[in-house]
């Protein structure tokens, strides 16, 4: 038997309205399955139960989409905002099926956002198991010494928890700013903005740049394009097979080294 969904799963997918929305029109008894009045909780088998909102009958039959988004600053990533706000949703209006975001990117950051309409795809790129690489350009003030690039290595404690193992090399040093390229294997809320203030850095930029093997490349803030399906299949297997975290203190000496050899530049 095919597995059944959440009723409130389906309406979301196939761009009805968020789920939030959603289960607010079964509440109201705005949703039937198979001529029955739903309730919250019900579950439908997508492709078998005839699904009808309002009386109009659901086309659950839909492509699944994957994108990339090159998220501008000032855009929250959230598909709509109750005060207003500039949301990437409006970046993605042309897009012929409803898509909503994987993971976050805060209001203030900008870079590589990946969007999509499979629930299954969204939940193996985000969940803490997988370990789906992301890498980030951060521009910080004013300086940063060994022993704080160290620290991104080993981990430090934020929120409660400790974070896991993160890659980081110099990129650039100028007086009163350090360009860094860190790669996290987690997706924490506001991560690398939290570490870095408890070490008393500034981020006076952060751009993500690359998950998995999809680069941002030369797209434009506030443009977007279909991932191909090389890239597609690549996040798909980095996710399926987890890309291994790094040991504690294993090659702390690497730090060192990118750390010295950009100093000068």
């Amino acid at each position: 038997m095919a597995e059944k969904i959440r009723l409130q799963k389906i309406l979301a997918d196939s761009g009805v309205a968020s789920r939030r929305k959603a289960e607010s029109m079964i509440e109201a008894g705005k949703v039937q399955v198979n001529g029955k009045t739903a309730a919250i909780g019900d579950k439908a088998d997508p492709k078998h139960d005839q699904i009808s909102v309002e009386g109009r009958l659901l086309n659950t039959r839909v492509n699944e989409v994957y994108l990339m988004l090159h998220k501008p600053r000032g855009f929250i990533t959230t598909m709509q905002d109750e005060m207003g706000r500039k949301c990437v949703a409006q970046l993605v209006q042309d897009v012929p099926t409803r898509v909503y975001p994987v993971g976050r990117l805060d209001r203030e950051s900008e870079g590589l956002l990946l969007m999509t309409n499979d629930g299954n795809f969204a939940n193996a790129m985000t969940h803490p198991s997988k370990h789906v690489p992301k890498v980030y350009r951060v521009t910080v003030h004013p300086s940063i010494t060994e022993e704080q690039l160290l620290q991104f290595e080993l981990g430090m404690e934020i929120d409660g928890y400790k974070t896991a193992p993160a890659q980081v090399r110099v990129l650039k040093t100028e007086p009163g700013r350090v360009v860094l390229e860190i790669v996290l294997h987690e997706g924490r809320n506001r991560q690398i903005r939290k570490m870095c203030e408890a070490m008393g850095l500034e981020v006076a930029r952060l751009k993500r740049i690359a998950m998995g093997p999809v680069r941002l490349g030369m797209l434009k803030p506030g443009e977007w394009r279909y991932l191909t399906a090389e890239e597609l299949n690549g996040l798909q297997n980095e996710a399926k097979h987890g890309a291994p975290l790094k040991n504690e203190g294993e090659d702390s000496s690497s730090h060192k080294k990118n750390f010295k050899r950009n100093s000068n530049r």
